[in-house]
């Protein structure tokens, strides 16, 4: 009887011609057009109140190495899936957007983008969810978007990528800046495990980090534009660092190159750290076709004074410099919302092609007068050259040359090769290195290759 009372009140309350759910909630319905815009399915309401699109990219890289020295450990050739994106992106109403990235390249899944975000107030917006926060224009510049295949070394090593946090940014044609709050990173389930079990075995607090930067932007037309910009980050450790190593900073990256998965530069574990800051300078432009970018990055380590007692924190630092130029007549274009580049405007139907050069060095080192608490992870000078395709508006094939210059101290924290004895034979310990004219630090060659589709 009385499931016979709910399924008439049900009945009664819908009104001809109205809609329900799968749950027997009533709805309001609008109809939607479908557009394709420059290659994107993009789903709108007549009112322009709702959207809902897919954006998804595919990149296919190749690289091989050679003229490394004999002593060298060999550098493996390859191909991979750098990615293989899908999201899912909403304009719930005017106010309110959400998005959905996924990332399934080489048959693993990791989360990217998860946002809720409100709109509602203007030059504002207030995020919550997994994202990169504004620190880095090359960081947050997306990868479609890149003069060259891979960010510099010292974007790898410094600045922060997509975590779990709170975000909030203003923008008008002057100036941006924003401010976020951050809780542990996103990446893959490896580092989800280490969140899971450090809280479980241990108890520990999960750690905040706090970044806020600010860009002026004293000229800001369609073509031409200038980005004076810094921005500063208090770290603390995370648990989503391995079990173990909580309270501990390590910094490493490649050499800016994917397939080979050789980390030169490591600082391995500096336990014990209190928290780090990070900073940021930024000087980038754009004119017609043309694109320059620059930025230096620092670090100081600052370790608990109950456990380690240093005169003054570890310094750590690196600095890029890049820019390229469309030679058929295409601009290069700005995001004013986002504060970072974007994409391409071709000069010809069948597309555009660039020319992009770099130069970019990174240090790890902090020996000097630091005794046994000397920090030797290495440092590298990297020269790059570039050729992108861009086939039309959504497919890019990107061609690399890069020559990269390791010290001796870059020895992937004692497991490489980094030079020869005073008897002529390969070491991995930097301090028997013959010195001063000694052959030491790898140095070799790598050509690379990109092919992207983004739909």
């Amino acid at each position: 009887m009385a499931a016979l009372f709910i399924i008439g009140t049900v009945a009664f309350a819908q009104k001809p011609g109205q809609e329900t759910d799968q749950y027997g909630n009533i709805v309001d319905k609008k109809e939607l057009e479908s557009t394709e815009r420059d290659g994107i399915l993009v789903f709108e309401s007549k009112d322009k109140d709702y959207k809902f699109w897919f954006d998804s990219r595919v990149q296919v890289d190749f690289g091989h190495y050679f003229g490394a020295q004999d002593w060298a450990d060999p550098i493996g050739d390859g191909a991979s899936i750098r990615r293989a994106r899908f999201a899912v992106k909403t304009q719930i109403t005017p106010e309110w957007y959400g998005e959905v990235d996924m990332e399934l390249a080489n048959g693993s899944f990791e989360l990217k983008d998860a946002i809720v975000r409100y709109n509602g107030l203007k030059n504002f917006q207030f995020s919550v969810g997994s994202q990169k926060p504004d620190f880095s224009l090359s960081r947050n510049t997306s990868s479609r978007y890149l003069e060259f295949m891979e960010r510099p070394m010292v974007v790898n090593a410094f600045a922060p990528s997509r975590h779990l946090g709170i975000f909030a940014k203003y923008s008008d044609k002057l100036i941006f800046a924003s401010a976020s709050v951050l809780f542990q990173e996103i990446e893959g389930q490896e580092t989800r495990d280490y969140v899971e079990d450090n809280n479980k075995s241990y108890g520990m607090d999960e750690g905040l980090s706090y970044v806020a930067k600010v860009v002026v932007r004293p000229i800001n037309l369609e073509n031409i534009g200038i980005h004076v910009g810094g921005a500063i980050m208090y770290d603390q450790p995370k648990t989503s660092d391995e079990m173990g190593v909580y309270n501990g900073t390590r910094f490493s990256c490649r050499n800016a190159t994917n397939i080979s998965r050789k980390k030169y530069i490591d600082t391995d574990d500096i336990k014990n750290t209190d928290h780090n800051l990070i900073a940021t300078a930024e000087l980038a432009g754009h004119y017609d076709g043309l694109r320059i970018e620059s930025a230096w990055m620092s670090d100081w380590t600052y370790m608990d004074p109950e456990k380690v007692v240093l005169d003054k924190p570890y310094h750590f630092q690196g600095w890029y410099v890049e820019g390229g130029y469309l030679l058929f007549g295409g601009k290069q274009s700005y995001d004013e919302a986002g504060a970072k580049f974007n994409r391409v405007r071709t000069g010809k139907n069948w597309g555009d092609v660039e020319l992009a050069l770099k130069y970019e060095f990174l240090d790890m080192n902090d020996y000097e007068g630091r005794g046994a608490l000397a920090i030797y992870g290495g440092s590298a000078e990297l020269y790059g050259a570039a050729l992108n395709f861009y086939l039309g508006k959504n497919t890019k094939i990107a061609l690399n040359y890069q020559y990269v210059n390791n010290d001796r101290y870059a020895n992937g924290k004692g497991k490489l090769y980094c030079g020869l004895d005073a008897e002529g034979n390969a070491t991995k310990d930097f301090t028997q290195v013959a010195a001063p004219d000694g052959e030491a630090g790898v140095n070799y060659h790598m050509l690379l290759a990109r092919f992207q589709v983004a739909f």
